[in-house]
């Protein structure tokens, strides 16, 4: 692994600096889900994965509660994992249709995969202040994934967070609307592609299937 990815990950598991959600994440450890009962939770900040020469970076919004809080690993161990990672091992970009542990030998080609808020926030929603505090290590990761050239977005509230990242932090003027599929170019000549969230609801609704998913995946193929 890319050793300045290796040196930022660190960091990002060592730090405590917003209290709301340290105590957020200590408590989802403590309070396990009945199904996970005699499992030790990371409790953790959640570092990106995968292919750190990868030109693909895939960014939700924050840690699943009982999926990377619990495995250690962002987008494992839960039912939107399961529904991605179907779609990215149908376009090649996984080595396997699953993400159940750290240790379940899953890899990513061309691809690196993160949040923009590392912890678990309380409803899903974290604070503009939480969000400019953590912009730091998503600023970093983006920084040191030199080879970068498109970034998915799953999910409009992650959509958001990039638009308002970039608005912060590389003078975006646009009004950037979350479109599934919609391609924009960012300032630093990265592209910003919106997608649907692997949520069970989206899925459950008819919002998105596997073809969809697989199709605008094979699209940001493409773009490479």
């Amino acid at each position: 692994m890319n050793i300045k990815i290796q040196k930022l990950n660190k960091s990002i598991i060592k730090c405590n600096k917003c209290s709301r959600l340290v105590k957020f994440r200590k408590k989802i450890s403590l309070e396990k889900r009945k199904q996970y009962i005699d499992q030790k939770y990371w409790g953790k900040p959640i570092t990106g994965f995968g292919d750190t020469s990868g030109k693909i970076l895939f960014v939700g919004l924050a840690p699943a509660a009982h999926g990377g809080t619990r495995t250690g690993r962002v987008f494992t161990g839960d039912r939107s994992s399961d529904f991605l990672y179907k779609c990215l091992h149908k376009v090649k970009i996984s080595n396997q249709s699953n993400s159940d542990s750290i240790d379940d030998g899953l890899k990513l080609n061309n691809a690196f995969i993160t949040t923009a808020i590392k912890c678990v926030p309380p409803g899903d929603k974290p604070t503009k202040n939480e969000i400019d505090t953590c912009f730091k290590f998503f600023n970093a990761e983006i920084e040191n994934l030199k080879k970068l050239k498109v970034i998915v977005a799953l999910g409009k509230i992650a959509f958001d967070a990039c638009v308002y990242f970039y608005k912060k932090n590389h003078d975006l003027k646009d009004k950037l609307k979350f479109e599934h599929g919609a391609i924009y170019i960012l300032p630093n000549k990265m592209k910003l592609v919106g997608c649907y969230h692997p949520s069970p609801r989206n899925v459950n609704t008819g919002r998105i299937n596997e073809k969809k998913m697989s199709d605008l995946f094979n699209k940001v193929l493409n773009l490479i």
